[in-house]
């Protein structure tokens, strides 16, 4: 029995915190209700009386602090997705000059620019690669790791 009572309280301890996780797909509907209602508050001030602009405006303001809340607990939820630092890239920006010698992290194969000629760009020497950093266009020698030549602003 007492096995029992022990259960029934973890449950009952566990349920609100399991009931309350929202999925993302219900987070983007409270955001488009959230909008609904911003539409309305701007129908009402341009039509209605100062009553239902009050009502809007209180309804808009808990629409937002519940989707804050709800957004928190959603992050709180998925803490591994959105772990500080886990989007950012092995490296920062730097400007590079011709001449300059890179590691390996700047110019590996996912920031080769496949196809120079679609953006007029020359065609790169054997063991050359036009490589994108930020919005600059470095030509590598990938042998070495020496920057040949710079563009610099290219994307911009």
């Amino acid at each position: 029995m007492r096995k029992w009572i022990i259960w029934g309280l973890i449950a009952a301890t566990a349920a609100p915190g399991i009931a309350s996780a929202q999925s993302a797909a219900e987070l983007r509907h409270d955001r488009r209700e959230i909008r609904q209602d911003q539409r309305d508050l701007r129908h009402a001030q341009r039509h209605g009386d100062r009553r239902d602009v009050r009502d809007a405006r209180r309804d808009v303001r808990d629409s937002r602090r519940e989707y804050r809340e709800d957004w928190r607990d959603y992050r709180r939820a998925h803490r591994d997705v959105y772990r500080a630092g886990s989007w950012r890239a092995p490296f920062g920006y730097s400007r590079w000059n011709a001449g300059a010698q890179l590691r390996p992290a700047y110019y590996s194969s996912r920031y080769y620019i496949s196809d120079p000629y679609r953006y007029r760009l020359p065609r790169p020497g054997a063991n050359m690669r036009w490589v994108r950093h930020y919005n600059d266009v470095l030509l590598v020698n990938v042998r070495t790791g020496r920057v040949m030549q710079v563009h610099r602003g290219f994307f911009w």
